[in-house]
């Protein structure tokens, strides 16, 4: 028996969808860094609402990966955040300067933050940071062929970096050690490219 499936292109689809309406929207704070906005919108149900909004440029995070040897090592870092009052294991990443490509944002933060410049670039992950409140999106690019060099961190980083294997990575991620989602995700997708037999690189 012969099946025929048609599928819809799903940009068509994600047009059809539909979106909050805006009301009325005021920017309630500025900042060197991001800016808030009090969103008053009618939600694709119907419902009137109040939205906060975190608004950002955006975001590039890097999985730095040695794969010169049989076992992959990631690049991570180890830093304080404020936010979370603590020191954080994480991977190098930063703010996509206005007008900055995202590409090359990737590589600057990569050196600046650690030393190290690389040969192979991909983009392999795109998502929204904390879509509840946050309109941060952030891109992650693998980062193969690495080369080490000097770092150039901000006066305000202090920034201690090591390779960890896949292996360890993984365990850290999921046993707590790693409580950064960014990293988590990035870690978890190069464990599922290394189990399925994927190459990392293209």
């Amino acid at each position: 028996m012969l099946y025929i499936v048609c599928m819809p292109k799903s940009s068509t689809r994600r047009s059809a969808r539909p979106r909050a309406r805006v009301v009325s929207s005021r920017t309630v704070y500025r900042g060197p860094v991001f800016w808030i906005s009090t969103d008053h919108v009618v939600e694709p149900g119907g419902i009137r609402a109040r939205r906060d909004l975190v608004h950002h440029s955006g975001s590039v995070v890097v999985l730095a990966v040695d794969d010169s040897g049989s076992t992959p090592r990631i690049l991570l870092e180890r830093q304080y955040r404020h936010a979370a009052g603590d020191y954080l294991w994480e991977l190098p990443a930063g703010r996509i300067d206005p007008g900055e490509r995202e590409l090359h944002a990737a590589q600057r933060e990569l050196l600046e933050e650690t030393g190290y410049r690389a040969d192979h670039w991909r983009r392999i992950l795109h998502f929204y940071a904390s879509p509840g409140f946050v309109a941060e999106t952030m891109a992650v690019y693998l980062a193969t062929g690495l080369r080490a060099g000097k770092a150039q961190p901000e006066d305000d980083e202090i920034i201690y970096k090591k390779f960890v294997s896949l292996p360890a990575a993984v365990k850290m991620a999921t046993g707590g050690t790693i409580r950064d989602a960014k990293t988590i995700s990035s870690i978890l997708w190069l464990d599922h490219m290394s189990r399925t037999g994927r190459p990392i690189a293209e």
